[in-house]
């Protein structure tokens, strides 16, 4: 299989973890979108952790942005994010690398892909 072909397999989810009630939230949430624009390559979704709590659960987001970018089906990383366009840009265009990626063996993170992909909220 060649490297191009292997590198449209790999798909990247961008998911931001975040609550309609959070002011921050939904100032985040246009930013999100241009950048979304900008990666064609990746999939992006927005997930209020209130109203779909049972997917989310028993992860605890505390801070708000918080992201979870994996590749495919495994989670590449995870945290809160200041919502800053440059910082969310370079870190996508990061994860697009394939060897810049590493793997997070946390079996929460892989049971929220797990849920979210069940869910059909994400699709690989």
């Amino acid at each position: 299989m060649s490297e191009a072909t292997t590198r449209l397999e790999s798909r990247l989810h961008v998911i931001c973890l975040c609550a309609q009630w959070c002011g921050t939230c939904r100032d985040y949430a246009s930013r999100f979108e241009r950048i979304e624009k900008s990666f064609p390559q990746a999939r992006f979704s927005w997930i209020d952790i209130e109203d779909e709590s049972d997917l989310v659960d028993p992860i605890e987001i505390e801070t708000f942005p918080t992201l979870l970018i994996a590749r495919n089906d495994v989670p590449i990383f995870f945290g809160p994010l200041l919502p800053h366009m440059e910082t969310l840009e370079r870190l996508v265009r990061n994860s697009l690398k394939d060897d810049a990626a590493h793997k997070l063996k946390d079996p929460a993170l892989m049971g929220l892909m797990a849920r979210l992909k069940k869910s059909g909220r994400i699709t690989f």
